[in-house]
């Protein structure tokens, strides 16, 4: 598995993985840090992030559930190297999002903000 910065040409295959529009991928591409992970030539998965205040905040990860552990790398690593931590909400419902988080040492903090109606869990992780 390769990873790679996301460029607008994979906006269409983002929106396949998310059920989102293009435009809405393309924007995302734009405004946030994006890695995808490709399995020979085709995007498994991907992961966006962006770091406030001292925390980096994943805001989305989708794809092969075999594809998390990698892509989670890249927040976390980025963290490590900047001193920051690392959060993230999974909406219930998504028990490989949450299990691979976990494994990659997150821990459960709460309760997040209701997404699209479905309740989340809310996940950090100091980085040292």
């Amino acid at each position: 598995m390769e990873l790679r910065d996301a460029v607008e040409a994979d906006a269409e295959r983002l929106a396949d993985l998310t059920d989102s529009p293009r435009d809405v991928m393309r924007n995302l591409v734009h405004d946030r840090t994006v890695r995808v992970a490709e399995q020979g030539e085709e995007i498994v998965g991907f992961v966006s992030y962006d770091a406030r205040t001292r925390t980096v905040h994943v805001t989305q990860i989708e794809g092969e559930p075999d594809a998390f552990p990698t892509l989670l790398e890249e927040p976390l690593g980025f963290a490590r190297a900047e001193g920051m931590a690392v959060e993230m909400l999974v909406p219930d419902g998504e028990p490989e999002v949450e299990d691979a988080a976990i494994a990659a040492g997150f821990e459960e903090t709460g309760s997040g903000p209701r997404f699209e109606g479905r309740p989340t869990t809310r996940l950090r992780t100091e980085q040292p």
